[in-house]
């Protein structure tokens, strides 16, 4: 079936037509000029039609569906628990970060009659959205990675961060389904509160270091990670600790992490032409930044390099935040750092040790006179900046 979805820039229903040429057994669209025949199903609103038919067939599924948000980690926890679950599970999860109000419905339709667990991710950057969302998926279960500041210019502040991404718990309660939540974040046990269906997540790991990769001590096993970053440590913490509840078996749990392999740009460790780099430029925000200039500073290397790309959707933060993340870096143990965007270029306070550039192809132009030998590079931006580029270019 082809939905005729629109966009600012496109409209669906003119594809109609040679979706159904090139096999579509049939067309659903919104406006009436592009109906052919009895393939053309004319209906009042293409995408209230997918989200409507999503949640119809979430209800005929017969299986357990975890949904999961949070500012930041939220992609590689479920990478991590559908790893970890499709060990003894025939798991369907959100592929990529199709998380919001169209790649929700389409996880839900990807699940068959053989899915046995559905794994859902949630993305929001307005109040009202993770309701929504849980209102098409209708989860048995349900998680939070953590409270940060990520779109604050959708959700405002802060708290309203905190009460956007909540209402996945007064959904949960709502259905009295089940909750979990990492004990050892406060905040997140104060805002699921008292509830006879929350599930306290021990996350019976430690720590045992970050750099290059993470490794971890669970019960009398050191896991061996390809991730790197203490902040990473509670999104594996979590994946085990859901592994545990759905009975999947200890030395299986330990293979499925050992063997996750980041991938899309989220803490990639890659080896360029003798630079060993950090590459985490899928997204950014302020707390996700400080974390990862923080394992980065704590990296046993002499020649650091940061290049940082803008924040974005920070809305009135924006200058705040970014001078914010220049003076945190001032202070930190690396060679050099270089900033590329306007909203960094705009920052009132400049440092020696930082380069400023207006953009990606500004930044560029004056490569060559950087004369990068055996560094050591962290590479950080929102998605708009698309700073994986800098791989053709070092």
């Amino acid at each position: 079936m082809f939905f005729a979805l629109k966009g600012d820039n496109f409209n669906g229903n003119t594809f109609a037509e040679d979706a159904i040429k090139q096999g579509a057994s049939f067309a659903i669209i919104d406006e009436d000029g592009f109906k052919k025949n009895n393939q053309f199903i004319l209906v009042h609103n293409v995408l209230n039609v997918l989200q409507d038919l999503a949640r119809h067939h979430r209800k005929t599924l017969n299986i357990p569906i975890i949904s999961l948000t949070g500012s930041n980690g939220k992609t590689t926890t479920k990478e991590l628990i559908n790893c970890v679950l499709s060990k003894t599970h025939n798991t369907s999860a959100t592929i990529g970060n199709l998380n919001n109000h169209i790649g929700v419905p389409l996880t839900l339709l990807s699940m068959t009659n053989t899915t046995e667990i559905g794994i859902v991710e949630m993305g929001a950057n307005h109040q009202k959205e993770i309701e929504f969302l849980a209102n098409i998926a209708l989860p048995d279960y349900g998680l939070i990675t953590n409270f940060g500041k990520a779109h604050l210019e959708g959700f405002g502040s802060i708290e309203g961060v905190i009460k956007g991404k909540s209402e996945l718990y007064t959904h949960l309660k709502a259905h009295n389904k089940t909750i979990f939540v990492n004990k050892n974040d406060e905040l997140q046990m104060k805002e699921a509160g008292n509830y006879n269906q929350l599930i306290p997540l021990g996350l019976n790991t430690t720590l045992l270091k970050s750099q290059p990769y993470i490794n971890l001590r669970f019960k009398n096993h050191t896991i061996k990670t390809h991730l790197t970053g203490a902040y990473n440590f509670n999104n594996i913490a979590i994946a085990i600790a859901i592994g545990q509840y759905f009975k999947v078996q200890d030395k299986q749990i330990i293979n499925a992490i050992e063997n996750y392999i980041p991938s899309n740009n989220r803490s990639q460790i890659i080896e360029r032409k003798g630079h060993h780099i950090i590459l985490d430029a899928y997204n950014a925000n302020p707390t996700s930044m400080i974390a990862a200039l923080s394992n980065f500073d704590d990296q046993e290397h002499t020649n650091k390099i940061a290049i940082l790309g803008d924040m974005f959707e920070l809305g009135a933060e924006t200058e705040i935040e970014h001078q914010s993340i220049v003076d945190f870096a001032n202070h930190l143990g690396l060679e050099h750092v270089i900033l590329v965007g306007e909203h960094f270029f705009n920052t009132q306070i400049k440092y020696e040790n930082m380069s400023y550039f207006k953009s990606f192809n500004d930044f560029k132009k004056q490569l060559d006179t950087f004369q990068f030998k055996n560094k050591m590079f962290l590479i950080k931006g929102s998605r708009g900046m698309a700073l994986e580029r800098i791989l053709d270019v070092l």
